[in-house]
């Protein structure tokens, strides 16, 4: 499952898992795995510094983003470093879910990360940019221009349902659950 920020993916994962479909959740995992993951913190301290991780050994992600925010190159390293342990840790889940007939893997950066490619299906998860900025504003409690940033950094919407198996429209008008129900049972025919 992926989409744009603010559109909705956490609820309508939410809504698979009520259905008794796990879902790993990508961008939070990955913070568990900088914290907890040996050999990636150590990997993180190399190629940013003893200082990525304060006196407590706590990743500094305002650090960290300092240095990754305007800088491609840096924000590449910290990538290749940290979409391949994500990755592993994913199969290794998958690997602990066989007994449901599917399990969905939530990732903004889906195709950007390349994970796409270790999947059967995509799910893209839509809404209109005015409801996605409004979302975000209130959810962070950021103002319009920072919302307006970090979608400037993802892939286009519009790339991504065009890729999309299948789409959910979470946008107030047709109903979430409908959809996503029907998706699911369209999914478990597919695992049968």
């Amino acid at each position: 499952i992926t989409g744009g920020i603010g559109s909705g993916k956490t609820t309508t994962c939410k809504l698979f898992e009520l259905m008794g479909i796990p879902v790993y959740y990508a961008d939070d995992r990955a913070k568990w795995l900088m914290q907890h993951d040996d050999k990636l913190v150590t990997q993180l301290r190399s190629a940013f510094g003893d200082q990525v991780y304060n006196a407590e050994g706590q990743l500094d992600r305002a650090y960290l983003a300092g240095i990754v925010f305007n800088d491609r190159s840096q924000l590449n390293i910290l990538n290749g470093i940290v979409h391949p342990a994500v990755r592993a840790d994913g199969i290794t889940w998958d690997q602990e879910h066989t007994a449901t007939p599917y399990t969905l893997r939530e990732a903004a950066l889906l195709y950007e990360s390349g994970i796409y490619q270790l999947l059967d299906k995509i799910i893209t998860v839509t809404a209109p940019e005015a409801l996605r900025v409004e979302r975000v504003m209130e959810r962070d409690g950021v103002d319009e221009a920072a919302v307006r940033a970090r979608i400037d950094k993802q892939w286009p919407e519009e790339k991504k349902v065009d890729l999309a198996d299948f789409v959910v429209h979470n946008d107030g008008q047709k109903s979430l659950i409908r959809q996503v129900y029907n998706i699911h049972q369209q999914l478990i025919q597919l695992a049968s």
